[in-house]
């Protein structure tokens, strides 16, 4: 840790290019610079933000019977994925660098081997380097058309300079063993990307926050059905609305207080001031996997869960 132990973070709620990887990559690294240049060292974007989440599309499927152009538009998301490690990860990470900031952003992931798309979360640090992922363990109900599930060994959280930073995705959140998982590996700032717009998730941000005793950011994207390319509009359920996200991302202290947000029905950046102490005076009177842990009563093992991952861990080895 160094002696700075407060400064600015920024939660960046907007709008991607759905289906355009090139052009959401653009608008991450412009957003970052405008973040970094308001003085944050740590920048978030939503769930699936690069190339976007696609809220309304059925992908020709329902029980029993698939599409040939559902599989075309399956194939289009797919090729507008993120493979990592490779180019994209590389432009990331010198976005990062450039800024000096640490960032992560939601991607939809196309895994190299088997192809599978994976609901993903990079972490990048400010020297330049990609620091790790996570991947969704549990996509939500016809999520799991598009994206595989994740396993234990991605719930981690980063030992970096402006603390331990980790999270989970969407309605993972809601996955009570998945919370205690991030807890027992020390999570300071908890990062809670999501397409979940409704005022229930704020409620949640804040239950998360206190019970953890961390910072929670949670992030999400704005977009309409005019934000589909044109080719995929008609493609749209017809009874969704015209906003198929309103956003609501928020910031929350340790002790439950909102900091910034919630933000609704326009883009934006979210910005709010972590000071670490805090942690530990939050922490006095209730700590989940402390003092008020009962271990005598309780056991929590997490199959392949790493622990906690560090700069040197960071250096030595290359994301898989």
């Amino acid at each position: 840790m160094t002696d700075n132990r407060k400064f600015k973070v920024a939660c960046v709620q907007a709008t991607p290019a759905i289906f355009n990887l090139e052009k959401s990559l653009e608008k991450v690294i412009a957003l970052t610079a405008e973040a970094a240049g308001a003085g944050s060292k740590l920048v978030v974007f939503p769930e699936t933000f690069i190339p976007g989440y696609p809220a309304g599309l059925g992908f020709g499927t329902v029980v029993g019977s698939r599409t040939q152009a559902g599989r075309d538009q399956y194939r289009e998301y797919w090729q507008n994925s993120v493979e990592v490690p490779g180019v994209y990860t590389d432009k990331l990470a010198q976005c990062a660098k450039k800024n000096k900031v640490f960032l992560t952003v939601g991607v939809t992931e196309r895994d190299k081997v088997n192809k599978t798309l994976y609901c993903t979360l990079l972490y990048f640090g400010p020297a330049g380097r990609l620091l790790g992922k996570h991947r969704k363990i549990k996509p939500t109900a016809a999520e799991r058309l598009v994206w595989g599930e994740g396993d234990g060994s991605t719930l981690c959280t980063f030992d970096t300079e402006i603390g331990k930073i980790g999270g989970l995705i969407c309605w993972e959140n809601y996955m009570p063993l998945a919370r205690m998982a991030m807890y027992k590996e020390g999570v300071e700032i908890y990062l809670a990307p999501t397409a979940d717009s409704r005022d229930s998730w704020n409620a949640s941000m804040q239950h998360i926050a206190f019970e953890g005793r961390c910072y929670v950011i949670g992030c999400n994207q704005y977009f309409t059905k005019s934000d589909f390319p044109e080719h995929l509009q008609a493609e749209l359920a017809a009874d969704r609305p015209e906003v198929l996200s309103r956003g609501g991302s928020v910031i929350v202290s340790p002790l439950g207080q909102v900091l910034a947000g919630p933000l609704y029905d326009q883009e934006g950046i979210l910005t709010a001031q972590v000071d670490l102490d805090e942690l530990v005076c939050s922490r006095m009177d209730f700590d989940v996997t402390g003092h008020y842990s009962r271990n005598d009563i309780f056991k929590l093992k997490v199959k392949d869960q790493p622990g906690i991952k560090t700069i040197q861990d960071f250096i030595s080895r290359q994301v898989t």
